[in-house]
């Protein structure tokens, strides 16, 4: 039994990872629009103990072929900082995370409503910090286009600066609302904000109180090198992405490597891969679940977002029973680029059944079969210096949801790694990550 405990998140998605779970005779059809939906997903994580629940965004319909996106149910959904004010108020414990790109939004406006978000969750609230990298997106919000690679993460770094500086202009007790004294504030303990950067000037105090955590937390899923080294100045969370063990202990070891050039140590960084599992009482069935998913795709579709994430147009213009062409260096998430290439390599994969493969999890982990063989796999990451916990992502909601608690994490606790209750309130707290001291 082991004596260390994974940390692990709930990456909610409509009706599941996969990209065809919408067509699943089990799945709930609304499920982009439900709220009761996501409502039941958060609460039953938080009934299992889950750290957090995980929240993507991309602020554009995420296909631009009308056709094809007629036929991927990934379109519809709720914006997501909305969506996790519905769910605080339906949680006590669990950990609210949500993805806000630097990109298309301002420091003091993301602050304050992450702020916000804190204070009505009692200190759950999480920001994973994006830079996006969708040219639809660009297309919503700049006529110049995607910014390159470069200027997305300088943009980032100081979008991060200057919004933990606006969550440390107030200190704790700073409104002290004592209404017979005539005060409401303690002007010694309010630190107006001066941030004049290449990118944003910034002035304002914060209009709430400090969080009941410090701050809200830092979440970061970049891995390039420009993303590894934002992550390892700012983040206390990052969710990545590996294919196999030795790439995840080449990943955890290079990012824990980079804290100490920011006066950082190993364990104020949690690094936990996301993993989606289908699980089966007997490896067959498990299997048979899956093909009866992958059965479900539109050759169409599945080249369409291998594509979308290798940010070129088209490949179907290339046989799809060839291999994956040489690809050009682009301006879109090159960490995922070189995972999608070095996968298709490493497998002698044709477009097709790269496409196929990419479809279930786009890019992450899959793992398949009992929840004995899940959880060893799941044990050799953590125990193996790969992984710090893991971002489950479901392949179908909420039966592929329903299978992981009922039948894996039991599992887990029974060899000791998994809580059986919550540490505290926070989601901090939770994670075993120490409250901040405000920047000076």
């Amino acid at each position: 039994m082991s004596s260390q405990q994974m940390k692990l998140g709930a990456f909610l998605m409509a009706g599941g990872h996969h990209i065809a779970a919408w067509r699943h005779p089990d799945a709930h059809a609304n499920a982009g629009g439900d709220i009761r939906h996501f409502i039941a997903l958060a609460q039953m994580a938080e009934a299992a103990k889950f750290d957090m629940v995980f929240i993507e965004d991309a602020a554009a319909i995420r296909e631009r072929n009308p056709d094809i996106a007629s036929q991927a149910a990934r379109s519809t959904s709720f914006e997501p900082l909305s969506l996790l004010a519905a769910l605080a108020v339906n949680t006590t414990h669990i950990g609210l995370v949500a993805t806000a790109s630097t990109t298309y939004n301002e420091p003091y406006g993301l602050a304050r409503t992450f702020a916000s978000l804190d204070q009505l969750s009692g200190g759950r609230a999480g920001w994973n910090l994006v830079t996006s990298a969708s040219e639809l997106e660009a297309e919503n919000f700049v006529s110049s286009g995607l910014r390159p690679h470069h200027q997305r993460y300088e943009r980032a770094q100081e979008f991060a600066e200057a919004a933990v500086a606006v969550w440390d202009s107030v200190d704790d007790g700073a409104y002290v609302i004592d209404g017979e004294r005539g005060i409401y504030a303690d002007p010694s303990k309010l630190y107006p904000v001066d941030h004049n950067g290449a990118h944003f000037t910034v002035t304002g105090i914060l209009d709430s109180q400090r969080s009941p955590q410090g701050r809200p937390l830092m979440v970061q899923a970049g891995a390039s090198d420009a993303g590894k080294d934002l992550a390892a100045k700012t983040a206390d969370v990052v969710f990545s992405a590996a294919q196999t063990i030795g790439e995840a202990q080449a990943f955890y070891a290079d990012l824990k490597a980079r804290l100490p050039k920011f006066g950082r140590h190993a364990d104020q960084l949690k690094i936990m891969p996301g993993v989606s599992p289908i699980v089966g009482s007997t490896e067959s069935e498990a299997r048979a679940k899956y093909k009866a998913l992958q059965e479900l795709i539109p050759d169409e579709v599945g080249v369409a977002l291998l594509a979308s994430y290798l940010s070129i147009k088209d490949l179907s213009k290339h046989s799809l029973d060839g291999p994956l062409p040489e690809m050009p260096q682009t301006d879109g998430i090159q960490s995922r680029q070189q995972l999608i290439i070095d996968l298709g390599r490493r497998d002698n994969l044709s477009i097709r059944e790269l496409a196929r493969h990419f479809a279930g999890a786009r890019g992450h982990w899959q793992l398949i079969g009992t929840p004995g063989q899940i959880v060893d796999e799941l044990e050799e990451r953590f125990l193996g210096k790969a992984a710090d916990g893991f971002n489950v992502m479901p392949p179908l909601f909420p039966t592929g949801r329903d299978d992981f608690v009922t039948l894996v994490v039991p599992e887990l606790r029974r060899r000791g790694l998994f809580r059986t209750e919550y540490e505290g309130r926070t989601l901090r707290e939770n994670l075993g990550i120490k409250i901040p001291a405000r920047a000076a």
